[in-house]
Parts: structure tokens; C-alpha cells; sequence
């Protein structure tokens, strides 16, 4: 493997790589995706996620390299809205993201060149990560080596409690090496022009994730939840007196679509808790 280095602001820099590699399959994953740093650089998210997106595409088209299969890595967190709708998207960077979905298939169809959409859902897995699992398996496995350290699992020892938004709100979650996976499928197999969701098709609570890491940590836990500073609790220890952490009925949330990949033969094959348990594992060999 060869690594080459290239600012995609820089349209030029793009034409050049370009015309010298000649690929055959590009899978586009780089962009800004720190959602509070959205709000502090708005534009820079346009152009870093919109912009470098279609110096990519219309270099292919530039340079006469139709065949080149393209599949852009778009988000679920942009706004799904119909053409009379009022867009609202959350916060600039799913306005950026919804954006780049539409210029990269709209670029795609008006000049004919092979550009698919993927939209995973929350990855999570081994390495670092600022998504919420990775926050957590970090924290987590810095709470076992304090412990560790002090010869103690001591609730005075822990350090500050992890906050979550709420126990109900529900996530979608998909290992990143499965995600790794359904890129490939998509690559080779999808349809230009198609929009395929990734993920598990499963809603995890945010209470029921968090409870699972906790139970596979060798040290004292808590949590705080929404608003509240006051109350640090035990999910584990909740559950068994009797805590529901089940995410909101289906018709209130709604899951991953996974038909359209599973006409392409993928299928997620790394358990949630597996993932977990991985994502605790690498945080702490490297804590």
C-alpha cells in the first residue's frame, strides 16, 4: 500500500492525482465531521464536505474517467425532507452532509458518471473515536486502571460520572469493520445513482448501550442522566431493581433500512457486544 498525499480544496491537486493513479474504484471518506465545531466554522464545513466532493467528481469528468466507480460516505444525521418541506437540519455539519448527498448525485446523474451514496449509521469499534461508544470505552477504561492503581475499587476513587443525553433516545449502531465491508459490496455490486444505508437494523437505547459497557468493566460506574448533576447511578444495578431502558416504540423511532444492501449480499456480521467488548479492549492496551 502506498500512501499519497492530497488537499481536496485544492482542485488542481486533485486533477494531478488523479491523472496520475487513473483509478478504477474511489472511496471518498474525507471531510469535517465534529458536529460542535460545525457551529464555530460553518462555512469551512460546506466547503470542506461540499466543495472537495465535487473537485473530486468533476475531475473525473474533467479528465474523461467515467468508469471510475465512486462511492461517496454521506450521514444519517442530515435532514430527510421531501421538495415542499422546509429543510431543519440539526446543526451545519448534517446541512453539509445532506448537501453533499444531493450535489454528488446530482453531478453524477447530469454527467453521466458511476457515483453511489453510502449513509452509515453510528460507527463504532476498536480505535479512537469521538462518537458516544468510543467516549464511553474510554472513560470506562480509564476508571479500571484508577482503580487498578489504587489497589481499589472505591466509588470515592472514580473519577466524575459519564453523562448521557437519556436512557431512552435510541441509536442505530454498526461495527466500522462491517461498515468496511458493505463499502466494498457497494463499490463493486451497487447502483450509480443509489442511496444505501449501513447498519444493524437494530435501535439500541442509549440506557441499554451503556449498560453494557458497564457490565464488562472490572470497576464501580456511574452515570449521570439529562439535566440531572446531583444523582449519579448504577445502570447495571438500576436494571436489577427493576429500571426499563427500552428504547421508544418503533413508530416514534425508526431503524436502519438494510434491504437495499442485503439485495448486494451484505450483512452485518460483528455482534453489538462484541464490539464492546473490542472497543474496551483497545482503550485499555492504550489508556
Amino acid at each position: 500500500m502506498r500512501e499519497v498525499v492530497c488537499n481536496l480544496a485544492q482542485q488542481a491537486e486533485v486533477q494531478r492525482l488523479l491523472m496520475t493513479e487513473r483509478p478504477q474504484l474511489l472511496l471518498h471518506l474525507a471531510g469535517l465531521n465534529a458536529v460542535a465545531d460545525s457551529w464555530a466554522e460553518p462555512l469551512a464545513y460546506m466547503s470542506g464536505n461540499v466543495m472537495s466532493t465535487l473537485y473530486l467528481i468533476d475531475s473525473l469528468r474533467e479528465l474523461s474517467l467515467h468508469s471510475c466507480r465512486v462511492l461517496v460516505a454521506g450521514s444519517m444525521l442530515g435532514p430527510r425532507f421531501q421538495e415542499d418541506d422546509q429543510p431543519q437540519p440539526l446543526h451545519p455539519y448534517s446541512l453539509s452532509k445532506t448537501v453533499q448527498t444531493l450535489v454528488a448525485r446530482a453531478w453524477g446523474h447530469l454527467f453521466r458518471l458511476p457515483v453511489m451514496i453510502a449513509q452509515p449509521s453510528n460507527l463504532i469499534g476498536p480505535g479512537r473515536s469521538n462518537g458516544l461508544c468510543g467516549l464511553i470505552g474510554a472513560h470506562l477504561a480509564h476508571l479500571e486502571v484508577s482503580a487498578a492503581d489504587a489497589g481499589t475499587d472505591s466509588l470515592e476513587l472514580a473519577p466524575a460520572p459519564f453523562r448521557l443525553s437519556s436512557l431512552t433516545e435510541a441509536r442505530d449502531f454498526i461495527d466500522v469493520r462491517d461498515a468496511v465491508h458493505a463499502y466494498e459490496h457497494i463499490l463493486h455490486l451497487g447502483e450509480p445513482g443509489h442511496v444505501y444505508p449501513i447498519g444493524s437494523g437494530r435501535l439500541r437505547s442509549l440506557g441499554e448501550t451503556a449498560a453494557c459497557f458497564e457490565s464488562r468493566v472490572a470497576a464501580p460506574v456511574r452515570w449521570l442522566i439529562g439535566a440531572d448533576v446531583q444523582n449519579p447511578v448504577s445502570l447495571v444495578q438500576e436494571m436489577d431493581d427493576g429500571l426499563i431502558i427500552d428504547p421508544p416504540p418503533p413508530e416514534k423511532q425508526s431503524s436502519v433500512n438494510t434491504a437495499p444492501m442485503q439485495t448486494l449480499g451484505w450483512y452485518p456480521s460483528i455482534p453489538f457486544e462484541q464490539s464492546v467488548e473490542d472497543i474496551l479492549n483497545y482503550f485499555r492496551r492504550n489508556s
